[in-house]
Formats: C-alpha cells, structure tokens, sequence
C-alpha cells in the first residue's frame, strides 16, 4: 500500500509541475485548442441562449421602467436567443475552422449587464490568441431642459424716427393748409 502512495503522491506532484510548465502554455493557442475552445463556445451558447430573455429583461428593466422591462426585454431576449443559437449552430457546421467569436460577449454569464452584439462572422482567426472585441455602451443621454433663449432687443429706433417724422409733416401740412 505505501507503494501505491508514493507512487500517487509523486503522480501528483509532478502533474502539478506539469501545469505550470511553459511548453502547456504554448500549446493553448494550437489548432487543436482553438478548435476546442470553439466547440465548447457553441456548446455553451446552445444550452444557455435562453439565458437571453431573463438577462434582457432586467436589462431593459434597468434602462426604463418595469413594464417594458417584462414585455419589450421578453421580445428583446427572444430576438438574441435566436441569435446565440444560430450562432451556436454555425460555430458547430464550421467547427474544423478555428474562426473568432461571432457573439460579444462570448458567453452570456461573462458581462451580465451588457447587451449581446454580433460581430463578423467566419473570421478566420490568425492570431495567438482569442480576445472578445470590447463592446462599449454609451450610457443613455439625460434629458435636460433647454435654457431659454435670452431675448435679443431691436433697434426700432430708424423706424421710429421715420415714422415720427410722417407724422409730423402731415400735421404741420394740415395745419398749414388750414
């Protein structure tokens, strides 16, 4: 028995150096690992793109008011749950090709709270590693009231003068001609 613990112990121990090790390291961007990471991306977006409609409820809840939180994020969440799985599903056709993610975020537990886009799709991915493109939301603008504009005064005062000087003349014209 005490050879099976050394035997277990050193096993162990040498599993652990094994993962620390460089050359693991350098194997996670091979193609095999590319390929799997892709695998379990549309394995996960399959079984959880329903996750879309109750994380697009809150959100849209967050954003205006409860109401059309439930209705419009229910709609909202169907659209891009239909999304995620014909995602999935091309992720799955075009598993041998080791393409970047096509839904931002790549998971759907990854950033809660920002809604999912769609980048391009079937981009080969040439580099040596994957990164999710960020996506970035502008916060909604506040409503603010307009200032009123300050009133602009009109010089009246060539329009007066002339006026002011019809007046006149017919006054004196009426009293000379009397």
């Amino acid at each position: 028995m005490t050879k099976f613990n050394r035997f277990f112990i050193t096993f162990v121990i040498a599993g652990l150096f094994a993962m620390n090790s460089p050359a693991g390291i350098a194997d996670d961007q091979s193609y095999g690992s590319k390929t799997g990471q892709k695998a379990a991306r549309s394995f996960a977006n399959l079984c959880t793109a329903w996750l879309e409609i109750p994380k697009n409820m809150i959100n849209v809840s967050n954003q205006s008011n409860v109401f059309y939180g439930i209705v419009g994020g229910m709609f909202k969440g169907l659209v891009h749950t239909a999304g995620r799985l014909g995602v999935a599903v091309a992720d799955l056709i075009t598993l041998p090709l080791p393409t970047q993610p096509i839904a931002h975020p790549i998971y759907i537990w990854e950033d809660f709270d920002i809604d999912t886009t769609y980048g391009d799709a079937f981009r080969y991915d040439s580099s040596q590693n994957i990164q999710p493109q960020p996506v970035a939301t502008e916060p909604a603008p506040v409503p603010q009231a307009a200032q009123p504009a300050a009133p602009v005064p009109v010089d009246d005062s060539e329009f007066i003068k002339r006026d002011t000087n019809r007046k006149l003349d017919s006054m004196f014209q009426n009293k000379m001609t009397k």
